[in-house]
């Protein structure tokens, strides 16, 4: 059953002349891990706005056609009643911290929901330790690094458990180790808890494995929306200028010279395994 769907889905904002993305149709099903990727301005960000209400009840603007999040119609719900159902994590971390210290913040919205307190600090303290902030949790989030911020972000959503999370580029303050936990510890969530996941990421490196499919859009439109193992494998991914991960350029380079590994890697390990296969099966 999809718990996000979007028939013909187009945005204009306010005083603007043309739309930010159009004729967007999408289906997303329980439990799926999509990864969202195309260029700077394509419309990812404005789509994932989309999803919690933001637009249009917050930014305004004309939204035509119809989405349904939750079994929820967008347009006629408020933000804090499809907020109980989507969690959404800024690509600037300090767009959603306010609170003294980092516990506050992470506690915010289980309080505003009613969860009882042994239930919040239970919640609270499970998304600070997977995020690796647990001895954060007394500072205040100004005081925090780009990175760490992006960290109290990330738990004050995961701690609401919400049934779909959309992460707007979530590891654009890391480094690569903490950028690679971050998304294994959402790809658990997704896993354990049957989350739903929408990523918005550039680093396909890091997160082309976890995806179940990866929507590129382009000029405001999905222009491809399919399992990772193709998608990297169409010329279109190429011309628009996305960088392919450095596993499937690699594996393209074998193939151009005669070495063929069967399925197209979306990780070191699988490549490691296919190359491995190969030479063995050569050998004998």
């Amino acid at each position: 059953m999809a718990i996000i769907e979007a028939k013909n889905l187009s945005y204009t904002y306010p005083a603007a002349n043309s739309p930010a993305f159009k004729n967007v149709n999408l289906k997303v099903e329980r439990g799926e891990f999509i990864l969202l990727t195309g260029p700077s301005g394509c419309g990812k960000t404005t789509l994932c706005r989309c999803f919690n209400g933001l637009i249009p009840h917050f930014y305004g603007g004309k939204l035509e056609g119809e989405l349904i999040v939750a079994g929820l119609r967008t347009v006629e719900h408020p933000i804090y009643e499809l907020a109980k159902h989507v969690g959404l994590v800024f690509q600037n971390p300090e767009n959603q911290l306010f609170a003294l210290n980092v516990e506050k913040d992470v506690a915010f919205g289980l309080e505003n929901l009613g969860y009882p307190r042994d239930e919040i600090r239970r919640r609270v303290d499970w998304a600070l330790k997977v995020t690796g902030i647990y001895n954060l949790k007394d500072k205040p989030p100004f005081e925090l690094s780009g990175g760490q911020q992006q960290r109290v972000a990330i738990a004050s959503v995961l701690a609401m458990q919400p049934e779909v999370i959309v992460l707007d580029e979530p590891t654009s303050f890391l480094d690569p180790l903490s950028a690679k936990n971050i998304l294994e510890v959402i790809h658990r969530m997704n896993k354990d808890l049957g989350m739903t996941v929408i990523l918005v990421e550039h680093r396909l490196d890091l997160a082309a494995r976890f995806a179940d499919r990866v929507i590129i859009m382009n000029n405001g439109e999905i222009i491809i929306d399919d399992e990772p193992r193709k998608v990297f494998l169409d010329e279109r991914v190429r011309l628009i200028g996305i960088g392919l991960p450095k596993v499937v350029k690699l594996y393209l380079l074998l193939k151009e010279s005669g070495i063929n590994l069967g399925r197209t890697p979306l990780s070191p390990e699988e490549m490691y395994e296919s190359l491995v296969e190969v030479l063995f099966h050569d050998r004998g």
